[in-house]
């Protein structure tokens, strides 16, 4: 099965903002090796507003066609929420895809092999404890499974950024997350460290800096 991912790329060729004029590619891995099955021109138009900015993420998703992993160095608000609704993986990294594709693929594989198979469960929501300040397990999700992923969980929340610090408890740090920890906007600082069940804290890096 063919495993397609979608990157937004400048003129340097590596990730911008949603916000810029840029190229969507399409990348497809054949006989080991990345190649771009397609790409496209789209150029935001401030004057138009939001109304704008939904209109060309219409573009974009019709370009993805069936891909459903999505690559820029920022994307928040409308192309974010555009892109939740079309069912797509966002992933948030600065560079170029030569140096991401494969993590990409290998994390994306490894979560859905820890996360498959097991009884229904309830989503989760995290609860806000005090002012910005969250808390959250995941913990029961990625023990039993149920066809809740900690990305369908947590992503939507930390996307919409409307938090201080959320306090997430786990049985293993989703390696989609240390990804965003590494290339992306967030910051997670391990708190504590038992057999069974990590706590960890997550904050943004322009916050926490």
């Amino acid at each position: 099965m063919a495993f397609d991912i979608a990157v937004y790329i400048g003129e340097s060729g590596e990730t911008i903002s949603m916000s810029d004029p840029g190229k969507l590619v399409v990348h497809r891995k054949r006989k080991g090796h990345w190649k771009a099955c397609r790409e496209k021109e789209f150029r935001p138009v401030p004057a138009e507003g939001m109304s704008g900015l939904r209109r060309m993420m219409g573009e974009v998703l019709e370009f993805m066609g069936e891909c459903r992993v999505f690559v820029g160095q920022t994307v928040t608000g409308i192309p974010y929420f555009e892109l939740e609704k079309y069912n797509c993986t966002v992933w948030e990294i600065q560079g170029k895809p030569a140096e991401f594709l494969d993590h990409i693929l290998d994390r994306e594989e490894e979560e859905q092999r820890l996360e498959k198979k097991t009884p229904l469960l309830v989503m989760p929501e995290p609860v806000e404890v005090g002012e910005g300040r969250f808390q959250i397990s995941i913990k029961e999700i990625q023990d039993c499974g149920g066809g809740i992923t900690s990305k369908q969980v947590l992503q939507p929340f930390l996307r919409r950024g409307e938090f201080f610090e959320l306090e997430v408890s786990c049985s293993h740090i989703p390696p989609w997350l240390e990804a965003e920890f590494t290339g992306g906007t967030l910051k997670g600082e391990v708190l504590s460290s038992d057999p069974g069940e990590i706590k960890m804290l997550v904050t943004k890096k322009c916050c926490a800096d």
